[in-house]
């Protein structure tokens, strides 16, 4: 788990796991740490939403077994709590998420990805990954939460940085990079709501929602919505990014299925849950602790561990997906779905926002850059070094040019 083999192709190795046993104690770093991961569906959904892993990395932080410096905004985000902190700050973030919000904001994802597509079409080619799939999500987002636009690549960086740098002190530093940043720019929009509060009925942007904030009178800290600020900039973009380079790369190399998805984009909604299964956007999820020992099965993990579940593995498990390595758009689901966003009280907050990116971005994409194909044998794609995320490095593609 550890070679550029298998961030190209984990699956056989989750594979293999699984077969062994779909909960197991492995080592997970080079310095000899374990963890336990689990690989089998019905046992990563159990324990998405079991309340005795817990999230609290402030608690249970010393079981990493090394001294990191990883900035506290960063550490303990929403997603690294617990309730009832983690039910509060939830609620709070949540109203910029809804089906009602995200439908507000389609015409300017659309006018986004309109915008991207006119620059790069004429080219005939282009690594869709640097000019497509990561602008995208990183303009929705940072426009959502008032980032300049002069300042969103070098966040971008940050953010790649924290998941796919070997070096884990250049990822620490990353982690404060990000941290410096949100406190700064929270710290100047508290400073503009108390000078000039917002005429009533007036709308900000979703930091200035977060700062106002309330919830039973309790207002949320500074250092809250540093927290959540910084979370949201960074899931707000990675799994998008991935989702769409991701599901891109598996229509080119299914061409049969990308022709019928180009003729009848009504195929989209359903196919973009096919993508989300077959090469999930986030590989194994962000860590939890046992806080007393559990059974998934008849495999026992002692209280004080660490757990891994790896949602890539899960969403290939055969016992719930027939013949799970191939795409198929047409696929009806497993009896519960796929759990590439989770489940449970962590399923994620942006999923309405994300399925409409993609929506939005493979329509778009497929009916204005005509006859679009893979410009590199799939062993030539570079995939990043994560196995949180799983998404490519380049997409390099071509297609006939044409006016937009």
């Amino acid at each position: 788990m550890f070679d550029a083999d298998f961030h190209r192709d984990p699956y056989q190795v989750f594979d293999r796991l699984r077969s062994q046993s779909p909960v197991q104690r492995v080592q997970v770093s080079s310095r000899g740490h374990h963890a336990w991961l689990i690989t089998g569906f019905a046992q990563a959904r159990a324990a998405l939403a079991d309340p005795r892993l817990s999230r609290d990395t402030r608690r249970f932080g010393y079981l990493f077994g090394n001294r990191r410096d990883i900035a506290p905004a960063i550490q303990a985000t929403m997603l690294a709590t617990d309730p009832p902190d983690h039910t509060r700050l939830r609620r709070l973030a949540a109203q910029a998420f809804t089906s009602t919000a995200v439908d507000r904001l389609r015409p300017r994802i659309q006018q986004i990805t309109d915008q991207l597509l006119e620059t790069i079409a004429p080219q005939g080619a282009a690594d869709l990954i640097a000019e497509f799939a990561v602008p995208l999500p990183v303009t929705v987002i940072c426009e959502l939460l008032g980032v300049p636009e002069n300042d969103r690549p070098q966040l971008r960086y940050w953010s790649d940085t924290l998941f796919t740098t070997a070096d884990a002190t250049v990822r620490d530093e990353a982690s404060h990079y990000i941290a410096d940043y949100m406190t700064a720019l929270v710290a100047s929009r508290y400073h503009r709501a108390n000078r000039s509060p917002a005429p009533p009925g007036e709308d900000g942007d979703l930091l200035d929602t977060l700062i106002a904030a309330r919830h039973s009178g309790d207002r949320l800290s500074q250092e809250e919505v540093v927290s959540l600020a910084a979370l949201l900039v960074i899931a707000g973009h990675e799994t998008t990014t991935n989702l769409i380079g991701n599901a891109v790369l598996a229509l080119l190399l299914n061409p049969d299925q990308q022709a019928a998805v180009a003729t009848d984009p009504d195929l989209l909604a359903p196919a973009i849950e096919e993508f989300l299964r077959y090469d999930s956007p986030l590989g194994i999820a962000t860590v939890r602790f046992t806080s007393e020992p559990v059974a998934y099965g008849p495999t026992v993990i002692p209280a004080e561990q660490i757990v891994m579940i790896c949602i890539g593995a899960a969403n290939r498990d055969p016992a719930y997906y027939p013949a799970p390595a191939a795409l198929d758009l047409a696929r009806a689901g497993g009896r519960h779905g796929h759990l590439a966003f989770g489940h449970g009280p962590h399923y994620c907050l942006g999923s309405v926002l994300a399925r409409a990116e993609a929506r939005i971005a493979l329509e778009t994409l497929l009916r204005r850059l005509p006859e679009l194909r893979l410009d590199a044998t799939p062993e030539q794609l570079v995939w990043r070094p994560s196995r949180m995320m799983r998404g490519l490095r380049t997409l390099p593609v071509r297609w006939h040019p044409r006016p937009f």
